[in-house]
């Protein structure tokens, strides 16, 4: 069976492992994933050989590109910040009349990591499974892929980083346990909640903070420092990297020097308190999200470089009540996890399985701009879904689908993903043509849609590629919206439904009405012009339906004169709208 790598694409550091004779190790150090491009179009140097180029070349020499991945139109000025190479509007670096893609940078780290393992083990290998972070979307998920195809490389899985660590600490060997992996690296910060059975490993709620790392206990050193000395004539980054520098040693010593004042470990904890503290706010989200106290985990796991902070793991102990682990690397546990599951994907071992989770919920917009959700949030993946729609015009012939990604009430209030067209509907009165629609969200998270005219055949099919994706800050945003706005997306949502009800209701009265001759022909019509009203006010959902239960009520007769011919029972509680739709469905049956 050939090797399959595990490879955890980092932001700031890369590593590749392999399971040999069971035991899964890294192959090689750390790999920088830094890429520098020559100015005369030679092959571009990356890791090691690249880091003396970000101070001499630093708008040549692209770094944290993996802050890029799946992102376009409208993410580029929040992630111009702080960078020495150009982004353009859609998120492509400029490299003079050169444009490379976030995707492209990292296919030379992979390619550097391929080569590495080649070298390693005395043969090619061409596939791989790669880890991204539990809040990963699919449109992140899915540059990611792309990157490995552009190095060379079948990405046969994407796993989160979580599980993978979790595999690596090798809980799978508990029969059964739920586990919390609190992943501080640099930038980011991941908790997840698994619970492990007979070695199936099921995730059962993810959180985190996007904008939450070491970095930031640099920054807090830096302000301790400022608050103290003059730094007019220092380099910012001669200090940040000092401060990177006090923030290691202090891992291990009481005090350090710290431009030439004493700095205690006591003064670093008391800067980093309330980060820390977000760490803890974000862990009993998550907890909540799984319905499970602190006390019901059995085994906590430590991630990412940050963690080797004696304040951090303290505090993670402290809330869970219990001692994390930390004897492996926490720079390689992810790696090592990777290379478990590619063991296990080359059919080494079948004692385990992988079940990950969504972290955004995912849907289609109905008529009135609301939202039915096909998958929710934290729904095991791989996953499918099914569910019928219809047209809302006479005759329609093609069906737009808009696919949308959140936890909001309202299309306008979640992130849109594609517009799909269904064409070759035949053209039927509205509410007659059945549309089904399908969504399978693969085992790498990446959502496929299909649609399909049930009375004709007719179909379509595409794989979501968007252009833009979402990043962990925008994912736990629009989840606290969700909570925040709880109460008015309800009450927008019944609105929508009311209106999409009522224009159904409308819809049939308008098509009976006309060769009616009943003495309550003048009532019926009221009732119908004080539901148009309602539904274009827009406003009340209760008397919406109050309007169309009335005027249901008092077209009792005009649904009844309608289907004359038809059986009592057929008769008995139809709506104007079902009374319409039936006689449709009869006119077509007519020879």
């Amino acid at each position: 069976m050939a090797t399959i790598l595990g490879i955890d694409l980092g932001t700031t550091n890369s590593l590749v492992a392999v399971v040999k004779d069971g035991v899964p190790q890294v192959l090689g150090g750390l790999v920088p994933s830094v890429v520098y491009f020559p100015e005369d179009g030679a092959t571009p140097l990356v890791g090691t050989d690249a880091l003396p180029y970000l101070t001499s070349h630093p708008n040549r020499t692209i770094y944290s590109a993996k802050r890029l991945m799946g992102k376009g139109h409208g993410d580029a000025d929040a992630l111009r910040g702080g960078l020495p190479y150009l982004l353009t509007g859609d998120c492509q670096i400029a490299l003079g009349e050169r444009l490379v893609s976030a995707p492209e940078v990292a296919a030379w780290v992979l390619r550097a990591l391929k080569q590495r393992a080649e070298a390693t083990l005395g043969e090619a290998v061409s596939k791989t499974v790669i880890t991204v972070p539990a809040y990963f979307n699919d449109s992140q998920r899915q540059a990611t892929k792309d990157a490995g195809e552009l190095a060379g490389l079948e990405v046969i899985r994407i796993v989160n980083e979580p599980t993978a660590a979790s595999l690596a600490y090798g809980l799978q060997n508990t029969k059964t346990a739920t586990i919390a992996v609190y992943d501080l690296g640099g930038g980011t910060f991941d908790i997840s909640i698994l619970r492990l059975e007979d070695g199936l490993f099921e995730v059962l709620a993810t959180g985190g903070d996007t904008r939450l790392g070491g970095d930031d206990f640099d920054d807090a050193l830096v302000a301790w420092l400022k608050r103290r000395a003059s730094l007019q004539h220092t380099e910012p980054a001669t200090v940040r990297l000092a401060a990177e520098r006090a923030k290691r040693e202090l891992s291990s010593k009481t005090v350090t020097d710290f431009f030439g004042i004493a700095l205690t470990r006591e003064d670093f904890e008391e800067a980093i308190a309330p980060l820390i503290e977000r760490t803890l706010a974000a862990c009993r989200q998550c907890l909540t999200d799984a319905g499970l106290s602190a006390s019901e985990i059995a085994e906590v796991v430590l991630v990412g470089g940050s963690t080797r902070v004696p304040a951090v793991q303290a505090a993670v102990g402290k809330l869970f009540g219990r001692t994390p682990h930390t004897h492996l690397n926490p720079d390689e546990v992810v790696a090592l996890g990777a290379a478990l599951q590619a063991d296990i994907l080359s059919g080494n071992r079948d004692d385990l399985l992988l079940l990950d989770v969504t972290p955004l919920s995912l849907g289609i917009e109905t008529m009135g701009g609301a939202v039915e959700k096909l998958i929710f949030r934290n729904s095991k993946i791989p996953s499918t879904a099914k569910e019928e729609f219809t047209t809302s015009v006479d005759g329609q012939t093609k069906v737009l689908l808009h696919v949308v990604q959140g936890e909001r009430e309202l299309a306008a209030d979640n992130r849109s993903l594609a517009r799909i067209e269904l064409t070759g509907v035949p053209p039927l009165p509205a509410g007659v043509p059945k549309i089904e629609v399908q969504f399978l969200l693969d085992a790498n998270g990446i959502l496929q849609v299909s649609a399909k005219e049930l009375r004709s055949g007719v179909a379509t099919e595409v794989r979501i590629k968007p252009t833009y994706g979402l990043d962990q800050a925008q994912v736990k945003q629009r989840v606290r919206d969700s909570f925040l706005h709880a109460d008015e997306d309800f009450a927008a949502r019944m609105v929508a439904d009311m209106r999409t009800e009522a224009q159904s209701a409308i819809l049939g009265a308008q098509k009976l009405l006309p060769g009616y001759e009943g003495d309550d022909k003048p009532a019926i019509e009221a009732a119908l012009a004080e539901l148009i009203a309602a539904k274009e006010s827009g406003t009340d959902h209760n008397l919406i339906r109050e309007k169309i239960e009335a005027l249901d009520k008092i077209g009792e007769n005009l649904a009844a004169s309608a289907m004359s011919g038809v059986a009592n029972s057929l008769i008995a509680g139809k709506t104007l709208a079902e009374a319409a739709e039936y006689l449709e469905e009869r006119k077509k049956e007519q020879p």
